[in-house]
């Protein structure tokens, strides 16, 4: 079978579990929970910085239906702490965290885990705990963080990682530097330098579905944990650590999941009821509130990026340095990771002499910083991406032209990308399809609308990666079932994706079956192979290459088979689906599979495991079309023009709605969302009343294509697509906005407030 044929790859098929969510069938973490499940709620510490001198559970225990509350006391404060973060061990991030703490690092912190027969009276005990508290002075502000007075971890047992480069007594999460040639000289000797600081305020993922989590003790007395996650194999491993007992022990299965965008790449709930459940041995469960979602989780990392952009009169850009500082909050969480991605996925979009790359990670007294789509790209290609659009300005030059000029090109070896080789590229036909669908050369700069209304075009590029490059692991299990159908057993989780489906149509492809052959299974760490987890964009490239691998080997087992039953020679047969033929004799594979079930010895059941060295990027080009009030700054994307090269679609609606749906949530990060705190390190925008993210009314059109390259690494020549979607808006609506009112914005979001004093100051 060659890979590239096309008879289920590359085509559209509704998602494998379409019916069961549209009717409502019992699907999530929620539907599936025993009757018998204790509550469990977390009784928050109300300061940013504190220690707690004494709490007295007293009163809640008397509380009739409660069963315990756990408090510092009850864990070793010696014990060797821990990572939330899903990632590959070991990993990058320090082990900063107790499951209990005597400090309270920021205003939501936990300091009880209270578990009761009912949620009434869970809350009636939480109000009966008292707690006394030693306030400390807080580090507030990430700018001044660095060797601040005020250490956020000063406790010994903080372990961090050599290559992270981290010093806890400094506040210093992590830190990292790479350059190629001489940034200074090549700085020197441009005709123009652009220099500019941008900041993006931390945003929330907002997913639907809560971080929920419940525990019971198996028959084979193991804790079983069933989770919202993207990484049931990191989230087993977490769990083992916090809770100090062996992997073995642990067991994690993931449902459907209700959205995550790599919120839930944090284990940021299944500690709690597993805690409980491992202490009691009964069924425990925590459902987080929305209000807990907003103030307790893992949001997107606030960034300050200071950029300086060299290029000469005609518009060749020579160098560009960059330096980013990250606040990772209380803890250390993806700080160490995330911020490299606002380097390493930016600068490579453009082909320099000489690059500098710098950034330290903070910690501070906020909520701890996490996964979010993108992953700290957003935040460095708005920085750098501001400052292409201003070269073009100051050079009166066409902003697509200018990059059609500079950026790497397909073959190229892009130093600032780990040096890696440029293995496949559809870039400047990007480039080139949103020019075509925003009708660019007739309405930029911007089209005047009525006497205040004005209708402007900004413009962006991106790149992001297809997983990380040596270290990701897919993997894939296939099963020849008695019928004639498969089992594909992942350990990759679909959070809405379509990652089943995607996965089902590589497998679909190899074997010749109909898409309906092919049952998925995945996210359980007992029964599913080893697998990274969905984040890094590596479900399509690193899993679907280990499926590809998988079914190519079931594919070969049953050609052999047949051959033995027809009495032939497995080279002259082939297998078409249904039956193995030499031409002259076939069997059909209903036969095959009936002789693998009685005198059999041989296994068809194939195990395939994938890893790369290199990580591919996908590119996009996004155009926005953004219509503003020049009277009182109001600002609505009328219509977005995006044009991806994601390599081979696997299936073109799943990639679509992948595209708009990252552009919607990008649109209300550039606009609309915001995290802010106030003096006392309360989070302001703690529900969806005040926390704006787009609903359908506040966008006008989202306009996709694809402009695909190939990518011979790739099941069937795929890259990915889950991040690059979310990288362009940023930039382009802040160069929309300054086509039309001459405004320059380096912070996000930018309000209709902004616009309309910015205005009246000019």
């Amino acid at each position: 079978m060659s890979d590239t044929g096309t008879r289920v790859v590359e085509k559209s098929y509704r998602k494998k579990d379409w019916e069961a969510i549209v009717t409502g069938a019992p699907l999530y973490t929620q539907d599936l929970e025993p009757e018998n499940c204790l509550v469990v709620k977390l009784l928050r510490c109300p300061y940013p910085n504190a220690i707690i001198e004494d709490i007295d559970t007293t009163a809640a225990m008397k509380v009739p239906g409660m069963e315990a509350v756990f408090t510092w006391h009850d864990v070793d404060q010696n014990m060797r702490r821990f990572t939330e973060a899903g990632q590959t061990y070991p990993e990058a991030s320090p082990y900063d965290r107790l499951i209990l703490d005597q400090h309270m690092r920021h205003v939501g912190d936990v300091a009880a885990i209270v578990a009761g027969k009912n949620e009434k009276c869970v809350d009636r005990a939480m109000k009966l705990i008292k707690v006394t508290y030693r306030q400390l002075e807080p580090v507030l502000d990430y700018t001044k963080a660095l060797d601040n007075k005020v250490i956020i971890h000063p406790e010994d047992n903080w372990e961090g990682r050599d290559f992270a480069n981290g010093d806890a007594k400094r506040n210093l999460c992590a830190h990292e530097e790479s350059e190629n040639g001489d940034v200074e000289a090549e700085l020197s000797s441009c005709d123009i330098v652009i220099e500019k600081t941008c900041h993006t305020k931390a945003v929330q993922q907002a997913f639907m579905e809560p971080f929920c989590t419940w525990s019971i003790i198996d028959m084979y007395g193991r804790l079983l944990i069933v989770s919202s996650t993207q990484i049931v194999f990191h989230a087993r491993r977490n769990v083992a650590n916090a809770l100090g007992i062996p992997v073995s022990k642990v067991r994690v299965i993931k449902p459907r999941i209700g959205g995550g965008f790599g919120a839930k790449q944090t284990s940021v709930s299944e500690m709690y009821p597993a805690f409980v459940t491992w202490k009691t041995k009964k069924p425990a469960k925590i459902v987080y509130t929305r209000r807990e979602c907003q103030i307790a989780s893992s949001p997107r990392h606030e960034m300050q990026v200071r950029v300086r952009l060299g290029a000469m009169k005609d518009g060749t850009i020579r160098a560009i340095d960059m330096y980013t500082l990250s606040n990772t909050g209380a803890y250390g969480e993806h700080g160490p990771t995330t911020v490299g991605l606002s380097g390493h996925k930016s600068i490579p979009l453009y082909h320099t002499k000489a690059f500098r790359f710098q950034a330290d990670v903070v910690y501070t007294n906020e909520m701890s910083a996490g996964a979010y789509r993108g992953y700290g790209a957003p935040q460095g290609i708005f920085a750098l991406e501001n400052c292409v659009n201003e070269l073009a300005h100051r050079l009166h030059r066409d902003p697509i032209d200018l990059r059609l000029q500079n950026t790497a090109k397909e073959g190229e070896i892009m130093p600032a990308y780990f040096g890696q080789k440029n293995t496949s590229s559809g870039l400047d036909r990007c480039i080139e399809k949103v020019r075509e669908m925003s009708d660019w050369e007739h309405r930029y700069p911007c089209v005047k609308v009525n006497d205040h209304t004005v209708r402007s075009l900004g413009m962006a590029i991106a790149m992001q990666g297809s997983a990380i490059a040596g270290i990701d692991v897919g993997g894939a299990t296939i099963k020849l079932e008695e019928g004639g159908f498969y089992t594909l057993l992942l350990g990759s989780a679909d959070m809405g994706t379509g990652s089943d489906t995607t996965m089902a149509q590589i497998a679909s492809e190899v074997l010749e079956c109909p898409l309906d052959s092919i049952c998925v299974n995945s996210g359980d760490t007992d029964t599913s192979p080893y697998d990274s987890g969905s984040y890094a964009s590596s479900t399509a490239y690193i899993t679907g290459r280990a499926v590809l691998a998988a079914a190519k080997e079931m594919r070969q087992r049953i050609i052999r088979r047949g051959a033995e039953l027809i009495k032939s020679e497995e080279s002259f047969c082939d297998f078409d689906g249904s039956k193995v033929s030499d031409g002259k004799q076939e069997v059909s594979l209903f036969d095959i599979v009936a002789s693998t079930t009685g005198g059999n010895s041989d296994s068809f059941v194939v195990n395939a495991s994938s890893s790369s060295a290199i990580s591919p990027p996908p590119y996009m080009a996004g155009v926005a079309e953004a219509e503003t009030d020049l009277e009182t700054g109001k600002m609505k994307v009328v219509n977005y023009y995006a044009a991806v090269d994601c390599g081979t679609p696997l299936n073109p609606a799943i990639a679509r709605v992948q595209t708009e749906g990252g552009l919607l949530q990008a649109i209300g990060m550039a606009l609309t969302e915001n995290v802010t705190y106030d003096r006392k390190g309360q989070v302001l925008e703690n529900s969806f009343l005040q926390y704006k993210i787009p609903a359908r009314p506040d966008i006008g059109q989202i306009h996709v294509a694809f402009a695909s390259s190939y990518e011979d690494s790739g099941p069937f020549g795929a890259k990915s697509i889950g991040e690059v979607v979310i990288d362009t808006p940023g930039p382009a609506i802040c160069d929309a906005v300054h086509n039309a009112t001459g405004l320059t914005f380096t912070e996000l979001p930018i309000t209709a407030e902004q616009v309309a004093m910015g205005l009246l100051k000019k």
